[in-house]
């Protein structure tokens, strides 16, 4: 689809594979908190502070606990991480 002044709009299907394969968003998150978001997480200690990399459409990628590593993560995944608070 051509955009043009007139039509900045977007479909949904489009809007949902925006970023996709190249954006990455990081996130501070609690260890309660990630049962729901990576399936197959082994015991975890409740309480902890970690950081988590997901894709654009909300996949998890990784899980870390230090920023760097996560940061790390999405650059040796070229992908262009965005923080979300």
């Amino acid at each position: 689809m051509t955009r043009t002044a007139e039509n900045l709009t977007m479909s949904s299907g489009e809007f949902a594979h925006l970023g996709e394969g190249t954006v990455a968003y990081l996130r501070k998150v609690s260890s309660d908190d990630l049962r729901g978001r990576f399936p197959g997480l082994g015991e975890i200690a409740p309480g902890m502070e970690l950081w988590a990399l997901f894709a654009a459409n909300g996949q998890p990628i990784l899980l870390s606990d230090a920023r760097d590593r996560a940061l790390a993560g999405a650059l040796e995944n070229d992908l262009t991480t965005v923080a979300i608070h």
